[in-house]
């Protein structure tokens, strides 16, 4: 089942329960995905299409946190927090830092890489790689830090 499937499903039961906030993030993925439907592109939404869209949206949403929290607006940095809940329940499982350098490790030992003119090659395949598993400031930091990067 695709995500938009999901997200209609999940819609339906959120409608059936009277979860107004978990609805409101629903519709918001949805309108995601429907911008994607209707871009032009000319082809099917792909799992790496979904993710993507996920990360945005979940991206958005923690800027929004941080943007909040600094203006001392609880209630609304809840609300955000709420739905990042809600969108990292479609993305796959978030890696913890020692995964994601086992990953990173492996991608310098496979390109051989062992200093800074290397960290475009190894941050090009492990993003790639940890896709919608890692955020991607995670992704740099572990990186500059493996190759010893200050």
């Amino acid at each position: 089942m695709g995500l938009e499937q999901k997200i209609n499903e999940e819609m339906k039961e959120a409608m059936k329960s009277g979860s107004k906030d978990r609805l409101e993030t629903l519709r918001s993925i949805r309108a995601a995905i429907i911008e994607f439907a209707k871009s032009g592109l000319g082809r099917e939404m792909n799992s790496e299409d979904e993710i993507k869209i996920l990360n945005s949206l979940s991206k958005k949403r923690k800027d929004a946190i941080e943007m909040y929290t600094n203006a001392g607006r609880q209630d609304l940095k809840e609300k955000e927090e709420f739905e990042l809940k809600v969108i990292q329940e479609f993305l796959p499982k978030q890696l913890d830092d020692n995964e994601i350098k086992e990953v990173i490790k492996s991608i310098i030992n496979e390109t051989g890489a062992n200093s800074a003119k290397d960290f475009g090659k190894v941050m090009g395949l492990s993003v790639k790689r940890l896709s919608g598993q890692a955020d991607g400031s995670k992704i740099q930091l572990f990186v500059k830090e493996l190759l010893g990067i200050s």
